[in-house]
């Protein structure tokens, strides 16, 4: 048996009057078509839980959304048409611009389906992805010398790693750097990441 949260409530009820509609029939249709599903608020916004999270619905000054968690992996028999519907679903300013109710349950059901048989999206590559930065000649010489400091800093994550290497890199003068070396070989030791005061 599924649940409603009384906070999705409030929710509606201080929605724009234009939106309101909107989100009782999206609600009302979540629950007709999944009975096991469960309300919460997250993200300050509705969202609808059924092995995991469903989809979500807001409203905002001028138009009202719909979001299926797993959009990305609905894309029917027609890809292109499909994710053009699943677009119109996030700038809804009227009833009117709800699809019909048969396609509206398609797309519920299927956002069950992925979840019941626990298909994930694939994983995101960041764009901003940075290429690895190369290790400064001082302080690859001071991490072959202490295989504890050595050790750690290979252990650590890409972005890590990065961190002492900008640190050591972005010192103007040569004594900085000799310093900063010799700090991040004792915090290393420590098995310290170089912002370790910040966590």
């Amino acid at each position: 048996m599924g649940s409603r949260d009384a906070r999705v409530d409030r929710y509606l009820a201080e929605a724009p009057e234009f939106a309101r509609p909107i989100l009782v029939h999206l609600r009302e249709l979540i629950h007709d078509t999944c009975p096991e599903v469960e309300e919460t608020v997250k993200w300050r916004v509705p969202t609808f839980m059924y092995h995991g999270t469903l989809c979500g619905m807001a409203a905002f000054k001028r138009h009202a959304a719909i979001g299926f968690w797993k959009s990305t992996l609905m894309v029917g028999k027609n890809k292109a048409a499909t994710e053009a519907a699943l677009e119109r679903l996030g700038r809804m300013t009227a009833l009117a611009d709800l699809p019909p109710r048969r396609t509206l349950v398609g797309y519920i059901r299927e956002a069950m389906r992925l979840n019941a048989e626990g298909i994930k999206p694939p994983r995101r590559t960041s764009a901003r992805a940075k290429p690895p930065l190369a290790v400064p000649p001082e302080f690859q010489q001071a991490l072959a010398r202490h295989r504890k400091a050595r050790a750690a800093f290979e252990a650590f994550s890409p972005s890590h790693r990065r961190e002492y290497i900008e640190w050591i890199t972005g010192a103007k003068r040569d004594e900085t750097r000799a310093r900063r070396v010799r700090t991040a070989i004792e915090w290393l030791s420590q098995g310290k990441p170089r912002n370790w005061k910040y966590l």
